[in-house]
């Protein structure tokens, strides 16, 4: 040990320091000394009373070995386990014999003319097949000769004899086989009965092997802790004197000549040093361990899909406009949610980015834009069901007749995202249709605050979605919705958690994958693309959702440049909205 004092006063210091040595030293050995001796005392009472227990432990365990004769207690209960193994095979194979030789019984029982393909005796074969050759000589020596004619008689005679025949070999084989179940049912009973004997033979043994257990382990405990004491005892014994003097002052305290703290020149220097060396490698290490998607570049440099949008924290839609929003918004259900962000806050940045999402799409791909969208993600909780509502709504602004599907038949969040109810399998929907439970016009719902986007609800939750999605209903539903509508969204369950949404892409013109800004990893991302791609999908681009400003100021700086006040005439901010959504 290293003694050290500190005080204004070095003599002082250097005194303080070495007196408490010379009183430690002095203490140390009175207490040893005295600690020891307690120790040993205490030792020699306790070794005493464990004596008596292992002894009287080890009688107890060597009573029941001689009163229950347990010798080779393990092998013993091998060979009664072995014994009860081998019954219960042979058990089940009787009862499998009775139940083959039950089920021959009963259908000749039931049809004692079938008795010899049942029974496949050859030679009732035999005899039925004379028996339909002497018929056919009988109607043809009839039709030719008459009934009177002494062949045909001899021939009546022939086929009367062979079905006496017949007749008594069936019940010889219905004899054997009734013979031959009522032997196999015997045979269950007594495996059965020996099965019963073995298992009480056993559940016995079992009892007794608790009980060895428990005295076994009682006298090796007990012995352990006698041996250990033991050892303890001659230990402490031997090392009185040892321990007594085992301190010793090395080094005695002189006093210093220079005070040792503080050095302020070097403790600033040092201070300056480390916490710039730590604030380096913090910022290279959080940099190194974050694999998270952040901007679009980030989506366009790891799987070369463009990104169609980008959509600000939901917290910007209430920041410099939110007394705008909250006076003048129109009542729409589900008013104040962020699924309705596009109607809520039209003049808000993620309403612009969705109108951006929009046309993105709408120009993606020509002379004709894709009719059937597909919006999914990687992992759940990425925004997927609030892009898909967004973009319904942005799409149903331009005039057109819009659909918006709940296809995630496992976890279904779209009319809770609307304001329509809980969503939760509620009524009639996708699931209740391709169950073939109803017609696609009772399942469909419409949105009172734009009449011409409608919903399809996920239903009640299915026991197999993927079996659902993936029927030919489920092509002849998209195929008949194609004639009836301009655009349908359709909202589907993540990629990497099922594989609803692969066969789901199946039937859509276009795949948007969302990714969450921040979250969605880069090995995700790579897996999302390789899934698509095998799937045969045209994947039109990405959506980054989620977007902070703090990481990519560029992307929310520029929506809020071109964003606009909602105006006080309802009338002119619904022209508005539509003119800035064309």
């Amino acid at each position: 040990m290293e003694v050290s004092f500190e005080s204004v006063d070095s003599s002082l210091a250097a005194r303080v320091a070495n007196t408490l040595v010379k009183d430690y030293v002095e203490s140390n050995f009175r207490s040893k000394y005295e600690t020891t001796r307690q120790a040993s005392a205490w030792m020699e009472e306790q070794l005493d009373e464990l004596k008596a227990k292992v002894e009287k432990a080890q009688q107890a365990l060597v009573d029941y070995e001689r009163e229950y004769s347990i010798a080779n207690l393990g092998d013993k209960e091998n060979v009664v386990q072995q014994r009860l193994e081998q019954l219960s095979t042979d058990l089940t194979a009787a009862q499998v014999d009775r139940a083959d030789k039950q089920s021959v019984y009963d259908s000749a029982r039931s049809n004692s003319a079938e008795s010899a393909a049942v029974a496949e005796d050859a030679l009732l074969g035999q005899l039925e097949s004379k028996n339909a050759e002497l018929h056919t000589e009988y109607a043809a020596a009839t039709s030719q000769y008459g009934p009177n004619f002494y062949k045909v008689k001899q021939l009546g005679n022939q086929i009367s004899e062979v079905e006496t025949l017949i007749d008594r070999e069936r019940k010889r084989i219905m004899q054997r086989i009734e013979s031959d179940y009522h032997t196999a049912v015997r045979r269950e009973q007594l495996l059965s009965q020996d099965v019963a004997k073995q298992r009480a033979e056993v559940e016995k043994l079992n009892q007794l092997l608790i009980k060895y257990t428990i005295l076994k382990g009682d006298f090796e405990t007990n012995q352990q802790l006698y041996d250990e004491l033991l050892k303890r005892l001659k230990d402490a014994t031997v090392s009185v004197s040892l321990r007594a003097t085992s301190v010793r002052l090395a080094d005695a305290a002189l006093v210093p000549t220079t005070p040792i703290r503080p050095d302020k020149r070097v403790d600033i220097a040092v201070g300056l040093l480390v916490g710039l060396i730590l604030g380096v490698t913090l910022a290279f290490i959080r940099e190194g361990l974050d694999r998270t998607v952040k901007t679009a570049e980030d989506i366009e440099n790891q799987i070369a899909i463009p990104t169609l949008a980008v959509i600000p924290l939901g917290t910007k839609s209430r920041g410099r406009y939110g007394r705008y929003f909250a006076r003048e918004a129109p009542k729409v259900p589900g008013d104040g949610n962020l699924g309705l962000a596009i109607m809520n806050a039209p003049g808000s940045e993620m309403a612009e980015s969705f109108r951006v999402l929009r046309t993105s799409i709408l120009l993606s791909s020509s002379p004709q834009p894709p009719q059937v969208l597909l919006v999914t993600s990687a992992h759940s909780s990425e925004g997927k069901t609030f892009a898909s509502v967004n973009l319904a709504l942005a799409l149903a602004q331009r005039g057109g007749r819009v659909l918006l599907i709940d296809g995630d038949l496992r976890k279904p969040n779209v009319l809770r995202a609307l304001g329509l109810g809980n969503g939760e399998g509620e009524g009639n929907g996708l699931s209740t249709y391709l169950t073939g439970g109803q017609g696609i016009d009772s399942a469909l719902m419409s949105f009172t605050a734009l009449p011409n986007l409608s919903v399809l609800p996920s239903g009640p939750i299915p026991a197999n979605p993927a079996e659902l999605v993936s029927s030919p209903a489920m092509g002849r539903l998209v195929g008949e919705l194609r004639q009836r509508f301009e655009h349908i969204v359709l909202d589907s369950p993540p990629l990497l958690l099922v594989t609803d949404g692969i066969l789901l892409s199946t039937v859509a013109d276009g795949v948007v994958l969302v990714v969450e800004s921040g979250s969605t990893s880069r090995g995700a991302l790579h897996r999302v693309r390789q899934i698509l791609d095998r799937a045969g999908a045209k994947t039109l681009g990405a959506v980054l959702n989620k977007l902070d400003d703090r990481v990519d100021g560029y992307y929310t700086s520029r929506y809020r440049y071109y964003g606009y006040y909602y105006s006080r005439d309802p009338s002119a901010s619904k022209t508005s909205d539509l003119n800035s959504a064309s």
